[in-house]
C-alpha cells in the first residue's frame, strides 16, 4: 500500500481560510443541457443533480470580489441544476466563525475547508455531520478513486470516525504538482567554473568549498527557511525533523531528533557552517535579505526553494544577463524529495435532508467534468487545446506578464477556489511548467528519487492528547537544541548524548513506543 506521510493528518485539519459572507439571490436556477454536454466525464453522475432545484450552501475561502456571481459559480448552477450558494468568510476571522457556526447550528450544507478532521468527527458523533459510507453507491467518481483504486482506500482505515467506524470527510485526490520544492542552483556559475553539480553530501560540500574559494564574500549556501531548513533538508536523509518518521527497513516509527541519522545531517550542516559554505545568517535571514543575495552576481549560489524562483529571480536579476537558476539534486545521501501528497483535505457535508445532494455535488467537482470546470472552464468559451496538448485561456495573450496562472484565474474567473476544488485538470495552467521547472518535474519521475509518504495510523483520544502534550514540548526543545548545536561550541558526542537524555525525559520514548503500538493495530485491520 502506498505510504502517506503523518503530517497529512495536521494538513487536512488546518484551519485554511474559508472566506466574507456573500450571497446571491439568484433562486431562479435552469440546468443548461447544452452546457453540460461541453464538459468532459461525469464518471456516471446524471446531470442535473436534481430534479428540485434545491439550495446548497456552501463554505469557501476567495479573494474573488463577488464569487457567487463569478463565472464559475454562474457555471457551476447551469451544469448541475443546484443553486449552489457560497458563503464567503475571511481568513483572519475563519476559526471565530467556525465556532459560531457550531455553537449556533448554522453550519453550511457543505463546510469547504477550516474544520479540523478531529473536531468533525466530534460534531459527527453528535449527529451534526453525514458520513460518506452511507451515500457510496451514488457517489461513482469517489468509489473509482477511493474503493475500487486499493492503493487509496486506506483512508477509510486512517479517517474513520472513532465512535462508529465510518468516513466523514470526503477527500479529494490528484491535484498537486510531481514537486514544488527543492534545492535550486546557479547554472550559470557553475558551468562558468566547470564544477558539476552535486549528487550527495560530499559533492555538495567540495561544490560549495569550491565556490567559497573562488568568490571569498560570498555565502555559496543560503536560506530563507530559517530553522525549517532542518526540515527541508532531512527528506533527502530519509528523515523528518521535529518529529517521529517512519523507518521503511526496520517497519519502525523513530522520533528523528533523537535517531543517529539526524546527528549526521546536523554535524553535515554544522560543517558548512563552521567553514561559511552555509549563509551565517541562515537562521534569522529574512525573505528580502535573501533575494537580494540569491539576485546578486556572486552572493550565493545554492538555495532550497519553490520552483517559482526559477523564473521569478531570472527576472528580478536584470543585470545579470546569464542568470541561470535550475533544479538541483537534494543534498542528503539518499538523494531523495519527499513523495507529492496527492489526497486533497477533506470537506464536510451537514447531516441534514439535503445530505445526498451534497455529497452528489461533491462527487461531481472530484470528477474529470468538475475539474475541468474548476480549473479550466468550459471549451470554447474559456479555453481551446493547443498543440502541445495544454489549455490555452482565451482571455489571455501569453505575452509579457499577460500569462495565466491559477491566482488569475481565481481573481478573474473563480476557478482554482480553496473549498470548492478535490481534483485539478492536469491540462490546466497549474501544471504548464517552464523548460526549467519541467526539469523538477522530471526528476521525480525516477522512483528512487521519491521518499514514500509515511503511514497514518489511527490513534485513540488518549494516545492523541498524549502526543500533543509530549510533542509540543519536544518540538520547542528540539529546534533549540539544533540551532544551538550548528551555532554554538557546544557539540559532538557529549552534546549529543544529553539531548537524547533531555528527549528522552520529555518523552521521545514514549512517542515512539504510542506510535509504534498504534501501527501494529493499523497493520491488523
Amino acid at each position: 500500500m502506498k505510504k502517506r506521510i503523518l503530517t497529512i493528518l495536521l494538513l487536512l485539519g488546518i484551519f485554511i481560510s474559508i472566506s466574507g459572507c456573500g450571497t446571491s439571490n439568484n433562486n431562479n436556477v435552469t440546468f443548461n443541457q447544452e452546457t453540460a454536454d461541453k464538459l468532459g466525464d461525469t464518471g456516471g453522475l446524471k446531470l442535473p443533480l436534481s430534479d428540485a432545484a434545491e439550495t446548497i450552501e456552501w463554505s469557501v475561502t476567495t479573494s474573488h470580489e463577488d464569487f457567487n456571481n463569478s463565472w464559475f459559480a454562474v457555471k457551476l448552477r447551469e451544469v448541475t441544476g443546484l443553486n449552489v450558494q457560497f458563503r464567503v468568510v475571511p481568513a483572519a476571522t475563519v476559526t471565530d466563525k467556525l465556532n459560531v457556526w457550531i455553537a449556533s447550528k448554522d453550519l453550511p450544507d457543505i463546510i469547504g475547508n477550516g474544520l479540523d478532521t478531529r473536531v468533525a468527527n466530534d460534531l459527527a458523533a453528535q449527529g451534526a455531520i453525514a458520513p460518506v459510507d452511507d451515500f457510496i453507491d451514488v457517489l461513482p467518481n469517489f468509489k473509482a478513486t477511493f474503493i475500487d483504486n486499493k492503493e487509496n482506500n486506506w483512508i477509510f482505515k486512517s479517517y474513520a470516525a472513532p465512535h462508529d467506524g465510518k468516513l466523514y470527510g470526503f477527500y479529494g485526490y490528484d491535484w498537486a504538482r510531481d514537486v514544488n520544492h527543492g534545492m535550486l542552483y546557479r547554472k550559470d556559475i557553475f558551468d562558468k567554473h566547470n564544477i558539476p553539480m552535486w549528487d550527495g553530501p560530499d559533492s555538495f560540500y567540495s561544490a560549495m568549498k569550491k565556490l567559497k574559494e573562488l568568490y571569498p564574500q560570498s555565502t555559496p549556501f543560503t536560506s530563507k527557511n530559517q530553522d525549517g531548513l532542518f526540515q527541508k533538508l532531512s527528506n533527502s536523509w530519509g528523515i523528518m525533523a521535529f518529529q517521529p518518521y517512519y523507518n521503511e527497513e526496520t517497519g519502525k516509527w523513530n522520533y528523528t531528533d533523537t535517531d543517529t541519522t539526524y546527528k549526521d545531517m546536523l554535524d553535515y550542516i554544522k560543517k558548512l557552517y563552521d567553514e561559511k559554505l552555509l549563509d551565517p545568517e541562515f537562521l534569522t535571514l529574512t525573505q528580502a535579505s535573501w533575494t537580494s543575495k540569491m539576485t546578486q552576481a556572486d552572493k550565493a549560489f545554492a538555495t532550497f526553494d519553490w520552483i517559482g524562483r526559477l523564473e521569478m529571480f531570472k527576472q528580478q536579476a536584470t543585470a545579470i544577463p546569464d542568470y541561470d537558476l535550475r533544479w538541483a539534486n537534494p543534498i542528503g545521501p539518499k538523494q531523495t524529495v519527499a513523495e507529492t501528497n496527492q489526497l486533497c483535505w477533506g470537506r464536510f457535508v451537514t447531516n441534514n435532508k439535503k445530505a445526498e445532494t451534497s455529497f452528489k455535488l461533491l462527487d461531481f467537482i472530484l470528477s474529470g467534468a468538475g475539474a475541468e470546470l474548476v480549473t479550466m472552464g468550459i471549451e470554447g468559451e474559456t479555453y481551446t487545446i493547443g498543440e502541445d496538448g495544454m489549455a490555452k485561456y482565451l482571455a489571455y495573450t501569453y505575452e509579457g506578464n499577460d500569462i495565466p496562472d491559477s491566482t488569475k484565474l481565481a481573481d478573474k474567473y473563480g476557478m482554482f477556489t480553496e473549498g470548492v476544488y478535490l481534483k485539478f485538470d492536469r491540462r490546466s495552467a497549474y501544471f504548464s511548467f517552464t523548460e526549467k521547472e519541467q526539469e523538477a518535474q522530471e526528476y521525480m519521475q525516477d522512483p528512487t528519487h521519491i521518499d514514500p509518504l509515511d503511514p497514518v495510523p489511527v490513534f485513540t483520544i488518549d494516545e492523541q492528547k498524549k502526543i500533543d502534550e509530549i510533542l509540543s514540548k519536544l518540538n520547542t526543545a528540539g529546534r533549540e537544541f539544533a540551532a544551538q548545536y550548528i551555532l554554538s561550541s557546544n557539540t559532538g558526542e557529549t552534546a549529543w548524548n544529553a539531548w537524547v537524555e533531555k528527549a528522552n525525559g520529555l518523552g521521545a520514548e514514549e512517542i515512539e513506543q504510542i506510535y509504534n503500538n498504534a501501527q501494529k493495530r493499523y497493520e491488523q485491520k
